[in-house]
């Protein structure tokens, strides 16, 4: 499959998880959740969902497990999007970027102080 295809399946994957999570799943474990990118395989057998949560760790893991208890409802609503022959299997993961970028930014900004 093309880089160009692949990107757009991400996308679609991206933009149906995160209207579906706007629209709220009914597990009550999900709370404040953003859907950051996904990546699929290009056999399209599998797709890592990258997801940043709101709140301490305890509420990350509570989230992280409500999308796993709702991965076959999502799998559904990605398979009705696209038509594709395979839909793939779903995995939830924190992305770490956010955290990171934070303290990239903490670090920028105490050196300047000191400066």
């Amino acid at each position: 499959m093309s880089v160009k295809r692949m990107r757009r399946v991400n996308e679609v994957i991206r933009e149906v998880l995160s209207e579906a999570a706007a629209a709220g799943l009914k597990d009550p474990r999900i709370g404040f959740v953003t859907i950051t990118s996904v990546d699929t395989t290009a056999d399209l057998r599998s797709a890592r969902v990258y997801v940043s949560v709101l709140g301490d760790e305890r509420a990350r893991e509570e989230t992280l497990a409500g999308l796993e208890r709702s991965r076959g409802y999502l799998q559904l609503l990605i398979g009705k999007e696209l038509g594709l022959k395979r839909t793939p299997l779903l995995s939830f993961v924190h992305d770490e970027s956010i955290n990171y970028g934070f303290r990239i930014d903490r670090l920028l900004q105490k050196m300047e102080s000191e400066e």
